[in-house]
């Protein structure tokens, strides 16, 4: 029976095996051949691709060879039956287009992440790839709205549309030259949200998409739904375990129902402004194992239960600046001991806080804990020592910008795996340098900021090999000799010591690529040890000399050519600039406040003038070229043309040399954003070819010999568009954000397209001989923060304003040396809605007129006092309305004008008496009702303007008694020179005398020093305490050497001196 049943079994086996074998998957062993059908899309795909690094065509993209089998090509994936399946074109600089793509009906992973196709994805089908379970575009400058076809794909487990801005801000990269570090350029808003998410919208998008595990649109526009995505997110993607969506325009709380995403592992929702957490969300966070908030403006209570998760491996909660700013939220005080409880945690970053109290060593002995950064927040005391050291896995510690004092614990320095060690800008107590040599793993050492001791003997220690080493303001005065024997050395930052030394030549390793001596009093050899050629460190990228003293060129930089980044300002070279510092390389130059004679160090039978033509410039061999800043020199003849025609060029100064002649076109420097040529002798008109420079921000040709009609054609900068392939049409708005060309000989009436100028902030158009009414159309202008007409031929009344609007952020409004007339009209002074706010001074932060990496000057007369502002706090208000025709009654309404700093009504008309309303301007540093028809006495409520440190009332025909107390207990006599009536101190004249013979008032000629005096600056760096000490300085001065200045200058007249530097 048993027989039976065992061949009853193998006839069944026998017959059921070939239909058992036809379902059984396609086995891998089986050859891949590629299908035609396949191969054809990929050849289309390979010809309307090309390799586009900086948005221009390089070359054409050939990766794949049509004789092979496709299935073997970079980035193809095949099944068995030769259908590609996968395809990743990931990180290789591509443009073009990709239609062809569309047609690999099977294909079910697509990567072109790290690309730069720089278009919408409007035109492209993806709903014909039903088989796409993975899809990831992000970084690749994809802009506009996220198509609805996407929505379509509803196999897709993974979805990838983030960070668009990042391939944008990949070309916008600059290396700030203050703080030496690498930095973007902020971007046109247009381009820090590329994507947009309208219509459809984000509910719209994920609807169908209901197996997502992983979804991320970070710096995808998703505001229009800011509060609504929570819940969506929650309701749909049940399976969801990652989202990231920082940088997305997110309001409101985080809505509690996130519970229900029971697999979510990791959350990024950096940089929006979510304002608290739910409840629940220790619930939420439970299955967490990496959470980010940074950025995230918390306000409310954070759980810190959280830190009890027991798959917790990673938190960044860092820059939440409101954390501390409310007493319930656990953050405020001591960082919380639970925090020890976290085994699992590798990663805790609580940087940029304000979390105070000491460090608890019970930190450094979380087991799994492999990186942690406390830095930039407000901890104090001690850091106690703390065992197991053997047994920690800590890589990198960052504590710096705090308030610890004492030693450093000697626990830190046995860190077995410690690879980085940041703790500069501390108050520990001075260190030596062989603490650290049992840190045999360190690679990046960072102690600026910290008075460090090094001995004599120090020569003989085995110090680990670093790769970055930072002693920025550590009391230096000589070179650690330690660094003798750092061959592995690529970062070295040196500089704000008191080094007095010659450079020696085992300072530069074969492996540095970045060197930061400046700030220190060096000088090089004159003689190489060995020949130019092989003096050069092919690694060598930036390097950085500024304000070093230095008296020439060093002869070492002949043999570096690859270095890209070169700061020498701030020192005493002068001369002509070698014609081998001109490094194809370089991308970066800083010659500024030198004493350079000429770009070219001329042969004999050459000279600047014929240079242009007769030979190729030096200069000119800098195709790369991006920021070329020469300031503050002696330079002299021709700007070269190449200048205009280096397409990479986006900062150019030029200003405060001896340049003559024309400017250059500009007609190829498309990427031009900042453009200062002021203080030259340059002449001609304005070249139109800047209408090309279409990004331009900062246009600054004040103070040449420039003869020209206003430039209309300006108004056809608000196109924004970029050079070569990088075309952005949807971009309308002007970046241009200040416009400098006062001093200058410009005519003719203003174009009322400036009113386009929408990103405007500072707008100079000052001692020109512009002939026009007052441009009230300017309110338009949302950001126009200064206001510089004074010294032009404007005329008319000023009555014509929308005060609902007004000028919002107008703070500073010269329109002094015209010919206005009328009364001082109460819709004027409604209009200047900035200087209505208060400030309190005590708590402003400390913001400046433009941005990080420029930043706008000013110059404001006051008094005949030039005063040269090189930082602008957003805090400074001025109005200046002297020298005109106004008459009539000062209005009550000035006392609106509340955050005045600087008020100069002087030589009007002004009738009537000094209005009391004056009182409430309780900032005013400086007050001047000068040569005017003002009469009365001199309202003693005055006196309560304790922050009056200038005040000038002559040539009125003022009377009564001086009023006394605080302020103007400090004031001489010339303030009230000219008011035969007044008595009282600080005059001679009692109050009971008879009348003193008056003193004429200035005539025209004796005006004229005053006007001279313009030349006469004092410079402030930004305003505070500065304005008050320069204008007392320059009042006092003008009062002792006034008199015998009038009469120089009523013998020789006005005299016009360039500022010397």
């Amino acid at each position: 029976m048993n027989t039976l049943h065992s061949l009853i079994s193998l006839f069944l086996f026998s017959c059921f095996l070939p239909l058992l074998l036809s379902f059984s998957p396609p086995q891998t062993h089986l050859p891949m051949q590629c299908l035609d059908d396949q191969i054809s899309p990929l050849l289309q795909l390979q010809h309307h691709l090309y390799y586009a690094p900086n948005f221009t065509f390089s070359s054409k993209f050939k990766l794949w060879d049509p004789n092979t089998d496709c299935c073997s090509w970079e980035g193809v994936t095949c099944d068995a039956y030769g259908h590609v399946i996968g395809l990743d074109l990931s990180y290789k600089n591509l443009s073009g287009s990709f239609h062809s793509i569309f047609n690999l009906h099977r294909l079910q992973r697509l990567n072109l992440a790290g690309n730069n196709f720089n278009t919408t994805l409007f035109s492209y089908g993806f709903d014909k790839l039903q088989n796409l379970t993975h899809l990831n575009l992000s970084s690749s400058c994809f802009h506009g709205q996220i198509p609805v076809e996407i929505s379509y794909l509803t196999r897709l487990v993974s979805l990838d549309l983030s960070n668009q801005d990042s391939c944008y801000l990949r070309y916008y990269t600059i290396i700030d030259p203050y703080n030496y570090v690498y930095n973007y350029y902020e971007l046109h808003p247009e381009l820090e949200q590329p994507l947009k998410l309208e219509k459809p919208n984000f509910k719209t998008l994920i609807k169908n998409l209901r197996f997502l595990t992983e979804l991320y649109l970070d710096s995808v526009d998703i505001s229009t739904q800011s509060t609504k995505w929570c819940e969506t997110t929650s309701l749909v993607l049940s399976n969801l375990r990652v989202l990231s969506l920082s940088y997305c325009g997110l309001k409101g709380p985080l809505c509690s129902s996130l519970s229900r995403l029971s697999f979510l592992s990791k959350l990024i929702l950096d940089g929006n402004t979510i304002s608290y957490l739910p409840p629940n969300f220790l619930e939420i966070s439970s299955h967490l194992v990496s959470l980010r908030l940074m950025g995230y403006n918390l306000s409310g209570h954070f759980p810190t239960e959280i830190l009890l998760s027991p798959k917790i491996q990673s938190i960044d909660i860092s820059l939440n600046k409101f954390l501390n700013e409310l007493s319930y939220c656990n953050f405020f005080g001591p960082i919380p001991l639970s925090i020890a409880n976290l085994s699992s945690l590798v990663n805790l970053d609580l940087a940029g806080n304000k979390l105070s109290g000491s460090i608890h060593s019970s930190l450094f002995t979380l087991p799994s804990l492999k990186s942690l950064s406390l830095s930039e927040n407000q901890l104090v005391g001690k850091i106690d020592e703390f065992p197991n050291t053997s047994s920690s896995l800590i890589q990198e510690l960052y504590i710096g910008n705090n308030y610890l004092t004492g030693p450093i614990a000697k626990s830190i320095l046995q860190l077995p795996r410690l690879e980085g060690l940041y703790i500069r800008g501390n108050s520990f107590s001075s260190m030596k340098l062989d603490m650290f040599v049992q840190l045999n793993n360190l690679r990046t050492l960072s102690l600026n900021n910290i008075s460090l001791s090094i001995e004599s003997d120090n020569r003989s220690l085995t110090f680990p090999q670093l790769e970055s080493l930072s002693l920025r303001s550590c009391n230096l005065t000589e070179f650690p000799e330690f660094i003798k024997t750092q061959d592995k050395l690529v970062e070295l930052y040196l500089s704000n010591n008191h080094i007095h030394s010659v450079v020696p030549n085992w300072l530069w390793k074969s492996s540095l690529s970045w060197v930061d001596l400046s700030f220190n009093v060096i000088d090089f050899l004159k003689q190489l040890p060995l020949n130019d050629a092989n003096f050069s460190f092919p690694m060598l990228k930036r390097l950085y000399l500024g304000s070093c003293n230095i008296s020439a060129f060093p002869e070492f930089l002949k043999g570096q050519e690859n270095l890209g980044y070169l700061d020498l300002s701030n020192n005493k070279i002068s001369g002509a600039i070698p014609n081998w510092v001109w490094k194809k390389s370089l991308r970066y130059l800083f010659l500024a406040n030198n004493h350079l004679s000429a770009l070219d160090h001329f042969l004999p039978n050459q000279s600047s003038t014929s240079s242009q033509s007769s030979f190729a410039r030096s200069i000119c061999n800098l195709s790369q070229l991006r920021n070329f800043n020469a300031s503050h020199n002696n330079l002299s003849g021709s700007i070269p043309n190449c200048l205009g025609k280096m397409n990479a060029l986006y900062l150019l100064d030029l200003q405060g040399n001896n340049f003559s002649g024309m400017l250059p076109k500009f007609s190829k420097a498309t990427q031009l954003q900042i453009l200062k040529i002021s203080e030259n002798r340059l002449e001609g008109k304005l070249p139109r070819s800047l209408v090309e420079c279409t990004q331009l921000e900062v246009l600054d040709v004040g103070n040449n010999m420039m003869n020209d009609a206003f430039p209309f054609w300006l108004e056809k900068l608000p196109y924004l568009t970029f050079s070569g392939e990088l075309s952005i049409d949807f971009l309308q708005a002007t970046r241009l954000r200040s416009l400098k060309i006062g001093g200058n000989k410009l005519k003719g009436r203003l174009s009322t397209s400036l009113a386009n100028f929408t990103a405007l902030e500072v707008l100079d158009l000052g001692n020109n001989m512009v002939h026009d009414t007052f441009p009230f159309w300017l309110e338009k202008l949302p950001s126009l923060k200064v206001l510089i007409l004074r010294a032009n031929r404007f005329y008319g009344t000023i009555t014509k304003f929308n005060s609902k609007n007004g000028f919002p952020k107008l703070r500073i409004l010269d329109i002094a040396s015209n010919n206005f007339s009328s009364d001082l009209s109460i819709e004027f002074l409604q209009s200047l809605k900035a200087m209505m706010q208060i400030t309190n001074d005590d708590k402003a932060k400390l913001d400046y007129i433009g941005e990080d990496y420029y930043q706008d000057s000013v110059t404001i007369v006051n008094k005949g006092i030039e005063m040269f502002y090189q930082k602008v706090l957003t805090i400074l208000t001025c109005l200046d309305l002297s020298n005109n025709s106004f008459h009539g009654r000062i209005p009550e309404e000035i006392k609106m004008l509340r955050s005045l700093k600087v008020l100069n009504l002087s030589y009007n008309s002004f009738s009537g008496e000094i209005p009391v309303a004056l009182q409430n301007l309780k900032d005013l540093d400086s007050l001047d009702l000068s040569q005017n028809e003002l009469s009365g006495k001199i309202p003693p409520q005055l006196t309560t303007l304790t922050f009056l440190e200038a005040l000038n009332l002559s040539y009125n025909p003022l009377e009564g008694s001086i009023p006394q107390g605080n302020q103007f207990s400090t004031f001489l006599n010339d303030s009230y020179r000219g008011n035969p009536k007044l008595c009282g101190q600080p005059l001679s004249k009692k109050c009971n005398e008879d009348r003193l013979p008056v003193p004429p008032p200035p005539g025209e000629e004796e005006q004229s020093w005053l006007y001279a005096m313009s030349t006469w600056k004092i410079v402030l760096i930004g305003y505070g305490s500065g304005l008050v000490a320069g204008l007392c300085i320059g009042y006092t001065v003008l009062n002792e050497l006034g008199n015998i200045w009038v009469d120089t200058f009523k013998k020789y007249g006005k005299r016009n001196r360039r500022r010397s530097r």
